[in-house]
Parts: structure tokens; sequence; C-alpha cells
């Protein structure tokens, strides 16, 4: 075992953000006795719902599965009003889950990280501050997010535009005024598919840049009734249970069958009714191999185009938002509100620039080949540096002077189960790099509970470090690797410039971003190495035994 020297430090535990994970953290390391402090660089907490304040932002999943279960009090306190709430709901909710949990004590807001670096001697992290404050901890953890770090298109010209401009992940929280404005949308992703039904009816005329369509899964969002949510207190433990036990993190149904071992006329069937159910229940109710096999996914795939041909009166406009160059769950699919029906609209144009990109933002407008088009308003919906982005956007600096940025630049993503990373000790991430694809709160949740066991153990057992060992990194790589090979998402010449594998930032390595094997597969890694007594954790440990014979 290794010596803690730490004559003092400031905290047992640091925890970069206020959201679902920092939240979730700092109530998990209270119950285990670690002094804990959530520091964040906003003034308000939400991590991702306090930033992202677009029309029209709301959640992909269920109200039912996008909750915490481990609070009994805010179970049975807290009432959702929709079936897929709108972000100002969902940032309502952590705000009632800060106050119930009494965890503002211990939350620091305007307390932006600069760069934070290990001490190996004090086997202590030193946090600096944009101003100019530092503090030091045992425990440094990253709950910054996966989808926090905005990113712009490398378009000339994006500073000479003389209109309004606008990110989705920067919109003023005083809203913004577009009401007969020309409008026109760079990014169609799954901010872009909510901003689009929602702005519409406001703008004068509307301009909806496309390179890539998408398959979006239409729903609607009926309002929850005081039944429904009775149900939900009396059945969370059930429902958390179920979301837990899916591969995507979704109190869902599995599916049965492959879609290919079913008659044509009994795989329609399916269809319609997981598309009239709506939602992600169409990804994950349907067959069993959707994601896997490629003939599978082209079934669902002409499946959607044909619903879209049915939805968008206009023939040419239907084929435009069909995708051709890949087959469905060969990106994240998003969960639309009207998307495909806000196409009828006279004022909205779907404008291709697959053929002919955007040659150049103007002082006037948006040029595609030899047509500009005039607008008032520029928004960019263009997504995040996912995963990554939060956590090498900042100087996270570990033993021998090696940043995790420099580490992944040279070695490529490497992490045990994105957990911790070797050269890193008492690093930890909540939903870093490699941990599943899924509903996210479900493995926030877990993961929290996961930490809390295993620093109460490192703490009993007088363990000082922990850090990944360079054969858990490997195993780790090719495990997520092996399991993203095996999905459509992979497959030679379909492939759709996915942020699971970095493919949305120009210049970033393609290896995948997430585990793809999923969720419940990854927990029980989890619970494997747990059961282990963490041997994949102690390479410090390890190092400081001496070589045998």
């Amino acid at each position: 075992m290794t010596t803690d020297t730490t004559a003092t430090r400031d905290y047992d535990a640091v925890v970069i953000g206020a959201g679902f994970s920092g939240l979730a953290i700092l109530h998990h390391l209270r119950e285990i006795g670690l002094d804990t402090l959530v520091v964040d660089g906003e003034d308000g907490l939400g991590g991702t719902w306090w930033v992202n304040r677009y029309p029209g932002v709301r959640t992909d999943s269920e109200y039912s599965y996008y909750s915490f279960s481990f609070s009994k009090e805010v179970r049975e306190e807290w009432t959702w009003t929709q079936r897929y709430p709108a972000g100002d709901e969902v940032l309502a909710y952590l705000n009632f889950v800060a106050d119930r949990l009494d965890l503002r004590r211990d939350i620091r807001l305007n307390a932006r990280v600069d760069s934070a670096v290990y001490d190996e001697d004090a086997n202590r992290w030193t946090v600096n501050f944009a101003d100019g404050s530092t503090l030091t901890t045992k425990y440094l953890i990253s709950g910054m997010g996966v989808l926090s770090q905005a990113i712009y298109p490398d378009v000339p010209g994006i500073d000479t535009f003389q209109g309004e401009k606008y990110h989705t992940a920067h919109w003023p929280r005083s809203g913004v005024d577009l009401t007969g404005k020309r409008v026109g949308l760079i990014g169609l992703g799954a901010s872009g598919i909510q901003l689009v039904p929602t702005i519409a009816p406001e703008v004068g005329e509307f301009f909806v840049f496309q390179r890539t369509p998408n398959f979006v899964v239409e729903t609607n969002n009926d309002k929850v009734s005081d039944e429904e949510m009775a149900w939900l207190r009396e059945n969370y433990d059930a429902v958390y249970e179920k979301a837990a036990n899916h591969p995507f993190g979704v109190a869902m149904e599995p599916a049965e069958h492959s879609a290919l071992e079913v008659s044509p006329e009994e795989r329609q069937r399916i269809f319609e009714s997981k598309w009239n159910e709506g939602g992600f229940h169409f990804a994950n109710e349907c067959f069993t191999d959707l994601a896997t096999n490629h003939e599978a996914s082209e079934l669902a795939s002409e499946f959607i185009r044909s619903k879209i041909r049915e939805i968008v009166k206009d023939p040419a406009t239907a084929e435009l938002l069909s995708p051709r160059t890949y087959s469905f769950n060969g990106k994240r699919v998003p969960t639309g509100h009207g998307y495909y029906n806000t196409f009828n609209l006279e004022h909205v144009h779907l404008i291709d620039t697959t053929e002919d990109a955007i040659e150049e933002i103007t002082p006037t407008g948006i040029r595609v080949g030899d047509t500009e088009y005039e607008l008032d308003v520029i928004i960019f919906a263009t997504g995040f540096d996912a995963m990554t982005g939060t956590l090498t956007n900042i100087d996270i600096t570990g033993r021998g002077g090696i940043t995790l940025r420099d580490k992944w630049n040279e070695e490529g993503l490497r992490s045990n189960l994105g957990i911790n990373a070797n050269g890193f000790p008492n690093f930890f991430m909540s939903l870093g790099p490699q941990t599943p694809y899924s509903n996210l709160i479900v493995p926030i949740q877990l993961g929290a509970q996961w930490l809390q066991r295993a620093l109460k153990w490192a703490e009993e057992n007088g363990v000082e470090r922990f850090e990944a060992t360079p054969e858990s990194e490997e195993w780790w790589r090719q495990e997520t690797e092996r399991t993203g090979r095996m999905t459509v998402m992979y497959t030679e010449g379909k492939k759709a410039k996915a942020w699971f594998l970095g493919e949305n930032v120009p210049g970033k390595p393609e290896e995948f971003q997430v585990y793809m094997g999923g969720g419940q597969v990854y927990q029980q890694h989890c619970r494997d190495v747990e059961e282990s007594g963490y041997a994949s954790f102690l390479a410090s440990d390890r190092a400081s035994e001496p070589a045998t014979a």
C-alpha cells in the first residue's frame, strides 16, 4: 500500500460541474463522510440544462426514467408535467433536487476551472480557477458532461456577418425575438431538429441548410396525468431497475425477434405500432438487430422514408430529408415533435449542401454555390466536441507533467471503463469517454454509486491512489472498438459523420467515443472490477511493490 503524505488539503473531493453528475456525486460522497465541493463556471446550477436554453430544448427520454431514483423524498414530492420534459422543467427538477437534499451549501458557482495539476509527492490535486484562486483536494472528479463544448462550422467569413448570430448552446437567457425575420439555420442534429418546428411559426422566411439528413423518430408530448404520476411513485424502483438492465438505459420492453425472421406483414405491423408509440420505442422495441445488422437496419430505414413521404407534401423535399448514405442507427437517432411537417410550411426552405456546400458566410447572408441567401439571423446548431471536449479544453495535468489532452492525442482514447486514466491518480470521470451509449441519467446515478463504494473501500483499506493500469486501458480500448464495430454505425461506405466516432469534429481521430456493448453489460464490467478488489485501478500500488524474481 502507498502512504498518503498529504499534510493538509482543502477538500477530500472536488467535483467540476453542477449538473446531474455533480449533484449525484455530491450527495453520494457526502453519505460516506467525504468533505466534497462542487464547482461550476456558470452562475446557475444545471449543467447542460442551464447552458442550453434554445427554443424547443427538451429531453429525448420520457419523464419516468429521466430522473434519479435514490431519494425517496424527491420521488414522492416532485411532479413531472410532460412526457418529454422541456428544458425549463428539467432545470426546475435539478434545482428541486439541490434544495430538497440541501446540496447548495457545498456548491460554488461562478468558479470556472482553468487547470488542475497533480502533485505526486503530496498525493493531491491543485485546482486553479479563472479568477486566480486555487484549492487542493485528494480526489478530483469531472462532472462536466458529454455535450457541453460547443463547436462552430469551419466556414469562411463567419465573423463578417452583420446580422444576429447565435449558437444553440449559447442562447441568450432573455430570449431572442425572431418575429418576421429571415433566419438561416446551420446544423441538424438533435438541437436543430428540436429548434426547427419551434421557431418556424414565428419567423418571416426560414432557410434550413442541410448537409446530412437524420432518421427522426416522431412522437407526441402528452401531459402527464395525476394518475400516471401516482403510478410512477408506486413503481419507481421497478421502472429504474428495468432501465438499468436495458442496453440503452430506458424502461422499455426488449425486442424478441430479428427483423429478418418475421413476415413482411408482421414486420410492417410492428414498425407501425412502435412508430405510433413514438420516440425511442421505435429504435428499442421493434426488433433485436436494427443496430447490428445492416439489412435489418435498412428495412427500418425504408419504413421511415415511407413516413417522410407520407408527411412531407413536396416529393423533392421529402427525398432530401430521407437519408441514403447510411442506414437507421448509423448515427444517434433524435426524437422529433412535428419536425417533418414543418417543411410543409411555404416560408420554410430546405437547402441541400451535399452537392453545393456552403461556400461562405457573407456580411448579408450565406452563399451556397452561386446563390446567396440574404438573412437577418444565423443560428448555429452545429453540436459539440462530445465526450472529450470538456476534458481536453482545460489542462488536467497528471504524473510527469502530462496533460490528459496530450495523453489522448498521443495514445488515442485510453481509460479504464471511462472512469479513470493511467497517469492521473484519483482523477475520476462521470460519463467519461468510452462509457455507455445510453439514456444518460442511468449511468450517471449508477456511476455515482459505484464511485461512492469504491472510495469508501479505498478509505477503509488505506488505498491512497486509484489509478488505471495500462493493461486495463488497452483491454477497454479493444472492447470499446470491438463492440462499436459490431454496429451499423461502423458499416463501411455507410457512415454518417456520427459524433460517436468523433467524425463531426475536423481533425479529431476516428475512434469510438462511447461504449456500444450495452449499458447493462457495462455495469456488469463495473461490478466485476468491484468484486476483484478494484485490481485494475491499483497501478500506483502495484508499481510500489518490490519486483519478484
